[in-house]
């Protein structure tokens, strides 16, 4: 007689059960629980997160007609009350720990960036989530409308994110970038929202190496001029000092690339301080930042209560990583 695993049954054989009962030990998480303990918990919102409920109403409607096909997880009939209750009382830290010992594990197995080069590739970026403001009246981000902002760092070894910052909606990307630390040696791209001359000093100095779009209006001087494979769509590739008021405080030359598209005949302008990699490679580099926004469809932000929520679907992203 044939045997068949369902999905989530096979999904949640990645979660090492061992470990996260050690986790929900630490943090007392089953303490005087009666019915539902931090593993059904987790599973009734991994099941959730995967069928893709808004609300409790319709997770919990979800389960109860499904919960014959649900007992092989462990999983038994759900009162909202119940799993209400658990999400606002259980410790947060236990679906912290889980979600970075996952991370360790994907960390390990992600495919590298696919360049030949051996610095760790990292895009960043940030988007806005629109909120209710009636219902979340402490996220304000425009008079009628409210909104936090979730700034991410993907790393291009499995397409994993590095980190993750959720700032109410009005604050500029720039300050949380200035905020993290980055790996010396490492190549950094991002677009032009995150031009600030300062910065990119500080990066310079300490070993960061970055990629990012040129602004229009940016005051420049060329120091030097090199040739180009038109053929590639190449139109420039120069050494330039940075001038003006703004750009006085760069203590290094900049290198400035001309790209035209092929296809959409856009012309297009980076600026880097790699001077060791072909022109090719950092119009590469650039293009490979967009594997960030195809991250960012993905995710689609639900209900949001608190940040224990958003804890728990960072602690499900994770899923769709693991090879």
């Amino acid at each position: 007689m044939a045997k068949y695993t369902s999905v989530l049954s096979q999904l949640l054989r990645y979660i090492p059960r061992s470990e996260f009962q050690g986790i929900v030990q630490r943090h007392s998480g089953d303490k005087g629980v009666r019915s539902l303990s931090c593993w059904k918990q987790f599973v009734a919102l991994f099941y959730g997160q995967l069928t893709g409920q808004h609300t409790l109403r319709d997770l919990v409607t979800a389960l109860s007609a499904g919960i014959h096909k649900l007992q092989h997880v462990g999983l038994t009939r759900v009162r909202r009350s119940t799993l209400a209750d658990a999400n606002s009382n259980r410790p947060p830290e236990i679906f912290r720990e889980l979600f970075f010992s996952l991370y360790d594990r994907c960390g390990k197995q992600a495919p590298s960036h696919g360049f030949q080069f051996r610095h760790k590739l990292y895009s960043l970026d940030a988007t806005v989530i629109d909120l209710c403001l009636k219902v979340f009246d402490w996220a304000k981000f425009r008079q009628r409308k409210g909104a936090i902002k979730l700034h991410l760092m993907l790393d291009h070894e499995g397409q994993i994110p590095s980190f993750c910052v959720i700032t109410p909606g009005r604050e500029h990307e720039i300050q949380v970038a200035r905020k993290q630390r980055y790996e010396p040696d490492s190549i950094l791209t991002f677009d032009r929202g995150y031009v600030d001359y300062h910065w990119f000093d500080q990066l310079h100095r300490q070993g960061v190496f970055f990629v990012t779009r040129m602004k229009k209006n940016a005051r420049h001087t060329v120091l030097e001029r090199r040739r180009v494979d038109k053929s590639k769509g190449l139109t420039s590739d120069q050494t330039i000092r940075m001038s003006g008021s703004k750009g006085e405080c760069l203590s290094t030359p900049l290198r400035r690339i001309g790209y035209r598209d092929p296809e959409s005949k856009k012309h297009y302008v980076y600026l880097t301080n790699l001077f060791h990699l072909s022109a090719q490679e950092i119009v590469a580099i650039y293009k490979a930042r967009w594997q960030i926004e195809l991250f960012k469809l993905k995710k689609t932000v639900k209900q949001r209560s608190n940040a224990r929520s958003l804890m728990f679907d960072f602690v499900y992203s994770l899923f769709f990583y693991l090879p």
